[in-house]
Formats: structure tokens, C-alpha cells, sequence
């Protein structure tokens, strides 16, 4: 058998596999319109797409990803709950030679069901490893939920929680705003400059006087950035216990049911992630349910937060031994992206996918 014939085969198992769990069969386009679609991946994928324009159909990308169009087409017409599952290739651009190929074939399997959230969690996380259990992969979970809630709950102004949120995907540069934002760093000289130039006159007056004009920014829009960076220069820093609580958070690693006795002491002091918290305690005694041990399944508060930025819940993955390698599989939960693509309607939903060549490798003993 030829390799790709090797992978088919195990993307068909698996395809089969998700079917036999209760999961309907669906296609999503390979060529698919761009504008909204590179909003909602990210930053890395939308880096990563390969995007293309249409004479007649404007700017138009191939198919990074199933979960977006799968949305997409259960928002317009789906039954409530669903299950799917879907098989195909996805394109993304890679930087440098390696491992990770520029086009693969995906398996995924979604659930779109209101009724008990964290028991949908489980059900995907368990039949991923049962599926995956012969290849002996290391697993990892995490919650994005619970660190969306801590920097929601911060002392401070929405502007501000509104910057560290946006910039959870990317964790340096969600450091140095949380090290400014608390004055544990000073801020940089050129906005220093900046900040000492403002004070001497209004932004208006101060665009008006400058010698030409540069930029794609009007400059009714470089005016209010400018008052955005006043107004924040003299907003008070965030409480350095608040910080440090933060800190302790992001560097929570412990096994699942260890990391639920600290994160419920970190909620005694954080009550902003009390909710969360108490989510994570129902899934895990899900996941206890379906055999999963919790107390050997390693829990990372900051998991997930280079992965897709459309999830905002439950995050895990599956890993071989080679940290060379990307995820065997992935997934997490999605609710907000459904509310996003659901034109005034959401439901809970939690998927992940599976990335047959990698199975087949392993299998084959030549990851």
C-alpha cells in the first residue's frame, strides 16, 4: 500500500469510526470566501491561508479549516443537537520545511448540543482517546474559559481588558501588556516621546501643524488613538496582588484533579473565575464518568493559547513523543463562534480533529 493509499485507508477507519458514535456526515467546499472566514481563524491562520481571487466571487481561500463552514451550515439549517463528523483535505502555508505539510487530510468530529455543555466536553475528549489509545500519546487539557473570565474580572478598564483579551493567542505579547498594564515595566520610550509631545497640545491641533501627512489612518482616527493613549497614561495600574493572582493562573500545571483544588483557591481571590471553575469541576467529574482518570490527566491553564482563536472553553490535544511533531489531534469548545455565525441564534459546541497521516505514521513506526 503507497503512503497516501496508507492514510485514506486510516482516514476512512476513522471517518467510520465518528459515524458509528452517533455523528451525521457532512462536506464543506474546499474553495471558500475569504472576508468573513479570515476574521474568525486568527492571526496564524489567517498568516497561513492560501487566498486567491475570484473574477466573479471576490477574495476566496482554500479550506484551512472544517469547523468555520461546518458552523456555518449548521447555523443555517442544522437540528438541535447534531453530531457531524467530515473528512477532506485542509491548506495552510508553511514557513519552512518540516514536518508539517502544506496540505493534509483532516478527520473531525463536532457536537452542537445545549443541554449539559460539560458532558458534551467529555463525550469528545473520551472518544478521542479511546480512539487514539493504541498509539500511547501523551494527552493535554486546558480551559480557555477560565483565563477569559480572570482578565474579564480584573480591576480595570474595559479598554484595557478589551487589549488583554484580544492578545491571549499570543502569549509574549499578552505578558508585556499585563507587565505595563501593572507597572511592572515602564512603558516604552518612543510612547513616552509620544505621551510628553501630546501633553502639549490636543491631537487635532498637533496632526494640523505636522509637516505632511503619512499613513492610511484618517486623521480623525490618529486623533482618537491618541486620546486612547492619554486617557490610558493616566489609568491607574492593575493591583499587583491582582497581577500576581493572574500570574499563578497562567502558570498553573498539574493534574486535572490537582489544578481544580488550586483554581478554586485562586477563585477565593479571583471571584471574577468562580463560574468557570465550577464548569471545570462538572466536566471533570464527566470526564470521571466516562473513564477518564483525572488525576493522572494534565491540566495547563494557558493550553490552547496558540491554537485557534475561536475557542473559548474546553481545550485538549494528543501528542507523540517526537515534540518535533504537530498534534496527532485537537480540539476545544466554540460557543462564541456559533453566536458569531449564527445571526442572532448560538448554541454550545465543542469538536476537534484528527489528522490521519500522523495516525498512519505512527502506526507505520515512521512519524
Amino acid at each position: 500500500m503507497t503512503p497516501k493509499a496508507a492514510i485514506r485507508a486510516e482516514a476512512e477507519a476513522l471517518f467510520a469510526a465518528f459515524q458509528a458514535a452517533g455523528a451525521a456526515p457532512v462536506e464543506a467546499d474546499i474553495l471558500l470566501p475569504a472576508e468573513t472566514l479570515l476574521d474568525l481563524y486568527g492571526e496564524d491562520i489567517r498568516a497561513r491561508a492560501y487566498v486567491t481571487q475570484d473574477p466573479l466571487r471576490g477574495e476566496m481561500m482554500l479550506r484551512p479549516d472544517f469547523t468555520v463552514p461546518v458552523v456555518q451550515a449548521h447555523m443555517t439549517h442544522g437540528a438541535d443537537p447534531a453530531r457531524y463528523t467530515y473528512l477532506g483535505e485542509v491548506f495552510r502555508k508553511q514557513d519552512h520545511l518540516g514536518p508539517r505539510a502544506s496540505e493534509y487530510l483532516q478527520v473531525g468530529y463536532e457536537v452542537f448540543d445545549r443541554t449539559a455543555p460539560e458532558a458534551a466536553d467529555a463525550e469528545v475528549f473520551a472518544l478521542f482517546a479511546r480512539m487514539l489509545a493504541p498509539l500511547s500519546l501523551r494527552a493535554a487539557t486546558g480551559d480557555i474559559g477560565i483565563l477569559m473570565a480572570a482578565v474579564r474580572g480584573l480591576n480595570t478598564t474595559p479598554r484595557r481588558k478589551a487589549a488583554l483579551l484580544r492578545h491571549i493567542w499570543r502569549p509574549a505579547r499578552f505578558r508585556a501588556l499585563l507587565d505595563r498594564f501593572s507597572a511592572r515595566t515602564p512603558q516604552p520610550a518612543s510612547r513616552a516621546r509620544l505621551l510628553q509631545l501630546l501633553a502639549t497640545d490636543v491631537p487635532g491641533v498637533l496632526i494640523d501643524q505636522s509637516a505632511s501627512f503619512i499613513g492610511l489612518r484618517s486623521p480623525a482616527e490618529i486623533a482618537a488613538r491618541a486620546n486612547a493613549l492619554i486617557d490610558d497614561a493616566a489609568t491607574a495600574p492593575i493591583a499587583a496582588e491582582e497581577a500576581a493572582t493572574l500570574d499563578d493562573l497562567l502558570t498553573l500545571s498539574a493534574p486535572a484533579a490537582l489544578a481544580l483544588t488550586h483554581l478554586q483557591a485562586i477563585a477565593a481571590r479571583m471571584p471574577a473565575i468562580r463560574p468557570a471553575v465550577a464548569r471545570f469541576a462538572t466536566r471533570l467529574d464527566a470526564l470521571a464518568a466516562r473513564g477518564i482518570d483525572i488525576t493522572t490527566l494534565p491540566f495547563e491553564a494557558s493550553h490552547g493559547r496558540t491554537s485557534l482563536e475561536y475557542y473559548d472553553g474546553f481545550v485538549f490535544s494528543f501528542h507523540a513523543a517526537d515534540p518535533g511533531l504537530p498534534p496527532v489531534a485537537s480540539g476545544g469548545r466554540y460557543d462564541a463562534l456559533t453566536a458569531v455565525l449564527g445571526q442572532g441564534k448560538s448554541i454550545p459546541a465543542v469538536g476537534g480533529v484528527i489528522r490521519p497521516g500522523l495516525v498512519a505514521a505512527l502506526k507505520g513506526g515512521n512519524p
